[in-house]
């Protein structure tokens, strides 16, 4: 299904999707939490260029026109899938928005299937696009 998002967003905007799961934070989510979230600052610090958006369960809750307002924030945007127990704080603090897509805990698949999907939802509505309706 991301496939298939990735081709739709390409009729309005480059996008990259980047996958940063290595040994390291498998490891760290078997020993704690703590651990879990400081595995993913390491691995995902180094990307935090230009506007970036953390998905992370203490974030905002938004509909799909807020979504939509992030595109008109900057022409290269990243966003960060957290891990089940979220960032650390001063992750977060390096991002300019956090947002959350559910109360619920996704896997990172799922999560990046709703992300791209409202993605393209937004770049839609930024359009004049029917899809969003």
């Amino acid at each position: 299904m991301v496939r298939e998002y990735l081709k739709l967003i390409k009729n309005f905007s480059k996008v990259e999707s980047v996958s940063i799961f290595d040994k390291n934070i498998a490891k760290a989510q078997s020993i704690g939490v703590k651990e879990a979230k400081k595995s993913y600052s390491k691995a995902y610090e180094p990307f935090l260029k230009g506007y970036n958006v953390s998905l992370d369960v203490k974030g905002k809750k938004i509909d799909s026109f807020e979504f939509s307002e992030i595109f008109e924030k900057s022409a290269n945007i990243n966003f960060f899938i957290g891990g089940a127990y979220g960032f650390e704080e001063d992750f977060l603090n390096k991002t300019q928005k956090i947002i959350s897509l559910s109360d619920l805990t996704f896997a990172h698949k799922i999560a990046k299937v709703v992300l791209f999907e409202q993605i393209y939802r937004g770049l839609c509505i930024g359009a004049n696009h029917p899809y969003h309706k």
